[in-house]
C-alpha cells in the first residue's frame, strides 16, 4: 500500500487505454450534455468540430475511469479528492479515438489540521491515439499518512 510518505514529487506514470464508442458518446450526451454536436451527425458537421464529438464532461469521466483502474494496479491509501485547480479541453474527442493518461506529481504537503492526511497535486494529460493532448488538468488527491504521529516537516 502506498501512503503519503511514498509519494515523490516528479514521479511520472503512463497508463490506461480507453476506446471511445459512438454509442457511449451519444448516450452520455443524451443524459448529461444534450447539445446537438454531441448527438447528431448533421448538426456536428456544421460546427467547428466537423463531426460528432464527445462532451468534455464525458472526456473527464473517461479519464476518471482510467485513473481509478490505475489506482487498482498501484494500491494507494487514497481518501478522495477536494477537486481540481485547472481543467482544459485542448482538442475534441471523437468516436473511434483511443485515449491514454500521463500523470506527474507536482507538489505535496501534509495537513496541519489533520496529521493523518496529506494532499498531493498531479498534472494529468490525456492523449488520443495520435499522441495529441485532448485534456489537461491539475488534480488534488487526499491520501492517508502512514505515521500520523511523525512530526510535520515545514
Amino acid at each position: 500500500m502506498n501512503y503519503f510518505e511514498d509519494i515523490e514529487v516528479g514521479t511520472r506514470r503512463s497508463f490506461g487505454r480507453y476506446e471511445v464508442t459512438r454509442e457511449e458518446v451519444t448516450d452520455f450526451a443524451a443524459k448529461y450534455d444534450p447539445q446537438p454536436f454531441h448527438l447528431d451527425d448533421d448538426a456536428a458537421a456544421a460546427t467547428h468540430f466537423g463531426r460528432l464529438s464527445a462532451s468534455g464532461w464525458h472526456t473527464c469521466a473517461m479519464t476518471m475511469r482510467m485513473l481509478v483502474e490505475n489506482m487498482r494496479d498501484v494500491k494507494q491509501a487514497g481518501l478522495g479528492s477536494p477537486g481540481v485547480d485547472e481543467l482544459k479541453w485542448k482538442r475534441p474527442v471523437y468516436p473511434g479515438d483511443t485515449l491514454r493518461c500521463e500523470t506527474e506529481v507536482i507538489a505535496k504537503r501534509r495537513s496541519r489540521k489533520r496529521p493523518d492526511m496529506g494532499l498531493f497535486k498531479s498534472r494529468i494529460q490525456v492523449f488520443n491515439q495520435d499522441d495529441v493532448v485532448v485534456l489537461e488538468m491539475i488534480s488534488n488527491g487526499l491520501i492517508q499518512v502512514r505515521d500520523p504521529a511523525a512530526p510535520i516537516a515545514d
